[in-house]
């Protein structure tokens, strides 16, 4: 009977079975993220780990016209410790058919990111019309594989030709199997035409997104992008749900009849010697007359400032903490940086423009001896290590607030100082929320005007969340519906996606180089980025809506990742009313107000004033909570107003902080400190730690942390609630405390 269960596969057979043949090497380069905006239906960095855990050998994702999206894959995979290629994919407006572009190396991504931002100069913001003939004057160095149009025309040949003519050992032909039924003769007819233009063929899968699950969200944002509904969309959706990635056992049985071209995916991405950790920060060389090097003058430029702003003599401690600073900034080669921002703040005193530097800079002494800050560090518990730091690997980054009106003026001068070609605006992405993604998938689905205005009007301030059941319940909705509970699922999942590039605030890129064979290009809508190089051949550029302004792809996070300069040219309204306030008290009563270091920091009738809640109209502190805690606060000197600032945010209220202060602030609890070098730590708020730096300063005092170490805390204490790295910290700060005695 045993023998009658026996298949005809087993039987007889004897020993171990044979091992499956290992599958070839893939590498998918076809790969469309969200920054395709409105076509790709997944993340960067999904397909990154998607890829990984697929078994393949590398990703390479080339969105259509741009690499917006190309520094969070970037890193991604550095993380994951997983190759990537960097390309884009090229979509013409002449009829020529799309094509992978990626660069063999560095000079090559810089004529990529040229061709990208030439195509985005020419066209509206937001597109990108690309000619063969700028393909032609760009290809040097770049891997092409043509994407065949669905019936390739007679010319399709020719065109191919001409290509391999010009780039005779970079291109290929790209096949793709679509699942339509015709495939194997489609495939059949590109071998043939590869094989009579003597060309390999590569095969892709054009992933649209990373899992078969992202179906549904990339129909929905087809019809986002056709402006029609899911019943009307038709064939405007793709038929099946294949165009995920797929693993390298799939993709040889997929192209079983060519097996060659999926071998030849990993021979294409060997050839890719390029990675955007060749990029660098190129500064611009700020030559000083008089000086042989920036160091020279950067430290001459300090001491000067030190001088004037200690007319009684630099105190000693000032001159040791200086002396480490130009030290560190010399170390790390950042004078140029620090040069170039005195330069645009001397041009808006000059020209009679109110600025004043905050955040981070406010920590250094050479920031407020050059005189960019008005704070002075050694009148507070500031750490330098929380602007720069050794081990941070990471520019200084300095913002710069001007008068509204008058920004535009600082941005002319830096495009008329470094030239078009080296300054940019920093892009930021703009993202669905949870409002706008409801709207837009209700929309799609079909749901009454009434019942999107309900569910999106449920949504209150930056909600990331989505909209749950509980309160379609609450609005009288049935969330049992499919529509609805469509549109809540997939509104959720669209969350966070991006929509289109807008102009950061205020950052600005400034490079040696150029900047369009840096990074793309597009046009504006300021954070600005210079370079000594061209800015153009470091990302691809856009153009302004505004004017001729060119906007960078990357936003004020992917700049840092990949370390390039950027300058926050920031607008504060506030600054031109001062400035207002400056030329009134100057007409009417004589005075000489020309900065904010000329107003006296302890007029008493001004403190009077906040202490009894007359702030309308002041800066920071006329909201209803800030006018409620400034009689309880009693402010009576500068160091109370900065306290009172800090104080009614959510981290202190959050942490339990604001009662022990305000109850040591009126005399009904003592103010103790846990040791005498704590104190000097925690004094200026009465034993209550309130800010970012006393919490290095208690990590490095306290429990014997490095000041770098000390600003990873800091960091990890900022993120915690999306990162969650704070408890890499916590055993190391408890031992080192218990070790001091605390």
């Amino acid at each position: 009977m045993s023998g009658d269960l026996l298949t005809p596969a087993f039987a007889g057979r004897s020993g171990p079975r044979a091992a499956p043949p290992a599958p070839p090497p893939y590498v998918e380069l076809a790969a469309t993220s969200n920054f395709s905006f409105l076509h790709g239906a997944s993340h960067p960095e999904d397909y990154v780990r998607q890829a990984q855990a697929l078994g393949h050998r590398g990703i390479g994702i080339a969105d259509r016209n741009t690499l917006a999206g190309v520094v969070r894959a970037h890193s991604m995979a550095r993380a994951l410790d997983f190759p990537l290629a960097i390309g884009a994919r090229l979509v013409f407006c002449d009829g020529t058919p799309d094509i992978l572009a990626y660069p063999t190396d560095r000079p090559a991504y810089g004529r990529l990111c040229r061709l990208l931002t030439t195509g985005n100069m020419r066209a509206e913001k937001g597109d990108c019309r690309l000619t063969r003939t700028d393909l032609l004057d760009f290809q040097e160095g770049l891997c092409l594989a043509v994407l065949p149009p669905r019936r390739p025309p007679d010319a399709f040949s020719d065109f191919l030709s001409q290509l391999k003519e010009a780039a005779p050992d970079r291109t290929w032909l790209a096949a793709a199997r679509a699942h339509g039924g015709d495939d194997a003769r489609r495939l059949a007819r590109l071998a043939d035409i590869a094989r009579r233009v003597r060309l390999p063929v590569l095969a892709v899968g054009e992933a649209l997104y990373h899992a078969p699950e992202q179906r549904p969200l990339h129909d929905i944002l087809t019809c986002i992008r056709t402006h029609v509904t899911l019943d009307t969309a038709g064939t405007r959706l793709a038929p099946n749900a294949e165009r995920h990635l797929k693993p390298p056992t799939e993709m040889a049985r997929l192209f079983r009849a060519l097996p060659e071209a999926v071998a030849e995916s990993f021979a294409f991405f060997s050839r890719l010697d390029f990675s955007l950790d060749q990029l660098k920060p190129t500064y611009p060389r700020e030559a000083r007359e008089g000086f042989s090097s920036p160091q020279e003058a950067l430290d001459a430029l300090a001491w000067e400032g030190a001088r004037t702003r200690y007319p009684d003599g630099v105190p000693d401690k000032v001159r040791t903490v200086l002396a480490h600073e130009l030290g560190l900034i010399g170390e790390l080669g950042y004078a140029p940086y620090f040069l170039t921002v005195d330069e645009i703040v001397r041009f808006a005193r000059g020209a009679g423009i109110l600025c004043q530097g905050r955040g981070s800079a406010a920590n250094s002494a050479v920031c407020f001896c050059l005189g960019l800050t008005e704070v002075d560090p050694m009148k507070s518990a500031l750490l330098f290590e929380r602007f720069i730091s050794r081990n941070r690997n990471e520019p200084p980054d300095i913002d710069i607030d001007f008068e509204h009106e008058r920004r535009g003026e600082v941005l002319q001068f830096v495009y008329r100082r470094y030239g078009a070609a080296h300054a940019g605006l920093a892009a930021t992405t703009i993202t669905y929320r949870t409002r706008s993604a409801v709207r837009e998938v209700g929309k799609v689905l079909g749901l009454s005007e009434d019942t999107v205005g309900a569910l999106s009007g449920s949504i209150w301030g930056w909600s990331s969340g989505g909209v749950k059941a509980e309160e379609a319940v609450r609005l009288g909705l049935d969330p049992t519906d499919r529509r609805l509970a469509l549109t809540l699922d997939l509104s959720r999942a669209l969350i966070g996606f991006p929509r289109h590039l807008s102009q950061h605030v205020g950052g600005m890129v400034v490079t040696h180089d150029r900047l369009d064979e840096t990074v793309p290009l597009t046009r504006s809508v300021g954070g600005m980025v210079v370079t000594h190089d061209r800015l153009d051949e470091t990302v691809p550029l856009t153009r302004s809506a505004m004017d001729e302004r060119p906007i960078i792809e990357w936003n004020k996070d992917d700049l840092e990742a990949v370390g390039l300069l950027k300058v926050d040219v920031l607008a504060l309204g506030m600054l031109t009313a001062i400035q207002k306030c400056f030329a009134l008290l100057n007409a009417r009563y004589g005075h000489d107000f020309k900065r904010i270091c000329d107003i006296p920091p302890d007029d008493t009738r001004v403190y009077a004033m906040l202490q009894r809640a007359d702030s309308i109209g002041v800066f920071q502190v006329e909201s209803r909570a800030q006018q409620t805690m400034l009689p309880r606060l009693k402010p009576a000197k500068f160091e109370d107003l900065v306290v009172e600032v800090a104080i009614v945010r959510p981290g202190p209220i959050q942490g339990g902080m604001v009662h022990p202060y305000l109850r040591r602030k009126q005399g009904i609890e003592p103010v103790v400190y846990p040791s005498p070098e704590l104190k000097e730590v925690l004094e200026g708020t009465l034993g209550v730690p309130l800010f970012q730096e006393q919490a290095m300063q208690i990590a490095i005092v306290g429990a014997g942390f490095t000041a770098e170490e000390a600003d990873k805390l800091r960091r990890a204490m900022a993120t915690f609630k999306h990162v969650g790295t704070i408890d890499t910290f916590k055993d190391k700060l408890i031992r080192g405390m218990l070790a001091k005695g605390y």
